[in-house]
């Protein structure tokens, strides 16, 4: 027999497992958990750095909710940005959130904003710019006492979309199921 009809059959034998392995492994969906809107002073501007246009943008403040859990963002963290040479914006915003029952939430929420230059430019003429015209996303780490009732987001890999508001940012938080 040839080596090239022997590795056929190898392939053969061996094809029913991969097939059936990749049946088995679950496809991600997502649950939302809450909206956070978060406010925001202007922006602390560093200047060019051997990563890009450094900006740190504080938070004062902003609410949160959802189905299960609601409370007020606390003032106190901030942005720091990294902007590329292409105007995509590296995110890094470390904050905390205040249940309504009184538990304190560690937020570290690192993601990307960036669109074509011309929307770009819009944003950051302070112009008013429909989400659907822009990609901005994060992946969220949340912090929470092991005692409490939402000790389960300390185990939870969590996205979030978002969009500049103003002031603000408005953020949808999904569990990853």
């Amino acid at each position: 027999m040839s080596h090239q009809i022997k590795l056929l059959m190898v392939i053969l034998c061996f094809a029913p497992a991969l097939i059936n392995a990749q049946s088995q492994i679950p496809e991600p969906s997502l649950e939302f958990i809450f909206e956070a809107t978060v406010t925001l002073d202007p922006p602390h501007e560093v200047g060019i750095t051997r990563y890009g246009n450094r900006r740190i943008i504080p938070i004062t403040g902003g609410s949160f909710a959802g189905p299960d859990i609601r409370g007020e963002v606390q003032a106190g963290g901030a942005d720091w940005q990294t902007v590329r040479e292409d105007g995509t914006a590296d995110l890094v915003a470390n904050y905390s959130l205040k249940t309504d029952d009184g538990v304190i939430i560690y937020i570290e929420n690192k993601g990307v904003r960036t669109a074509p230059p011309e929307v770009m430019a819009r944003m950051k003429a302070g112009e008013a710019v429909s989400p659907d015209e822009y990609y901005m996303r994060t992946s969220a780490t949340l912090e929470v006492s092991k005692e409490s009732k939402y000790a389960w987001l300390n185990k939870t890999i969590i996205i979030s979309s978002g969009m500049k508001k103003g002031n603000s940012v408005v953020l949808r938080f999904y569990k990853v199921l």
